[in-house]
């Protein structure tokens, strides 16, 4: 099976690249924290809010203590994201041995928000009493539960029906993608209309359809830094035989790799980090797409580098983003899934043209 990439320039230093994305994460970070609806702060503001949020000084007066860690609240719910999307797209992409694979193309983003969505109708009264009386005060964990089984679910469809023989069909991947796509996108409509009545919870689906960054409870956050960090550990068992598959299965198991457990490594952490993302910030297409391609044309095609840089280049590229939609939008910004949209839409279009001739020989 050919690999869809762009050819790659010289080496350049992950080490270098990881500070440069450290120092653009800590920039956009603070430029994040200074925007916001009820106005602009200054850096020195931010550092006092900052050292407050620590215990470690006196609160902003009045209410701007409480809306400044509103603010820290949304950026570390973006960073999370970011990271856990663009590593889910690293992986998939390393995996399938394609770089047009990712969380939202292949289905998991749309198979976590069904399952999310579905945990939400339990917990909104859909469900049978006795689920209701037995998971109160736990809903975070049952609607991250959800969404991850979701998006596992859909790896394995997506996985079985392109697998012929033991090899993975490029063509067929991406058409059950857009297959189960179609699909779910459908189910969900189906839940969104029958919940019209019901506004509270039918403000949480929304929500979920169109991701939100806002309003996030500690413990979610908390669960979501946690499944990336189960991510994160998982790099050394999967890294070096992620190259090594690039040239192909055969080569990969003469080399004594074990393909079937390398996939089921990084589907599952895959689908870990696409379904905690989606449980917390709703559907948010595209960086698993964009970020990897990006990072792979800039600095390297190793996934010893590739997926630890992932981690920065998603917050980065997720942060950055919403900072400059909410610095030009002001206080109508838009949500972050359809902002999203607006840039992997086109990116994948262009990431097809540039490939015709490799497409065209599948």
């Amino acid at each position: 099976m050919d690999r869809v990439h762009a050819p790659n320039s010289a080496p350049r230093s992950p080490r270098a690249a990881a500070v440069v994305l450290a120092l653009a994460l800590a920039g956009f970070g603070a430029l994040s924290l200074r925007v916001g609806s009820q106005g602009t702060w200054t850096f020195a503001e931010i550092g006092r809010g900052l050292l407050a949020a620590l215990d470690l000084g006196e609160d902003l007066p009045g209410l701007q203590q409480i809306i400044f860690e509103l603010r820290l609240t949304r950026l570390l719910t973006a960073a999370g994201v970011g990271a856990a999307l663009a590593f889910s797209g690293a992986l998939l992409q390393g995996v399938f041995r394609n770089d047009l694979a990712s969380p939202g193309i292949l289905g998991l983003t749309t198979g976590a928000s069904l399952g999310a969505s579905l945990a939400i109708l339990l917990l909104g009264g859909y469900g049978p009493a006795l689920l209701m009386q037995r998971i109160p005060g736990s809903t975070p964990i049952f609607v991250s539960l959800s969404a991850f089984l979701g998006a596992v679910g859909v790896a394995l469809i997506v996985t079985s029906v392109a697998t012929t023989g033991g090899r993975i069909s490029v063509p067929t991947l991406l058409l059950v993608g857009i297959a189960i796509n179609a699909a779910i996108g459908g189910l969900l409509a189906t839940i969104q209309s029958f919940v019209l009545r019901d506004f509270e919870v039918a403000r949480a689906v929304f929500a979920w359809g169109f991701g939100t960054l806002d309003d996030r409870a500690p413990v979610q956050i908390g669960i979501l830094w946690v499944g990336v960090a189960i991510g994160a550990l998982a790099i050394p068992f999967v890294a070096k035989e992620l190259d090594l598959l690039a040239s192909g299965e055969e080569d990969a198991t003469a080399l004594g790799v074990d393909v079937v457990r390398v996939r089921a490594i990084a589907l599952l952490v895959a689908s870990l980090a696409a379904g905690l993302a989606v449980a917390v910030a709703g559907q948010i297409a595209f960086i698993g797409l964009i970020v990897p391609h990006l990072v792979r044309l800039a600095v390297t095609r190793s996934h010893r580098a590739l997926l630890p840089l992932c981690l920065l280049g998603g917050p980065v590229f997720l942060i950055g983003t919403d900072w400059a939609q909410r610095t030009l939008l002001g206080a109508s910004p838009l949500p972050p899934g359809a902002l999203m949209s607006l840039f992997g839409g086109p990116f994948f279009l262009f990431l097809l043209l540039r490939n015709r001739a490799r497409i065209q020989a599948w």
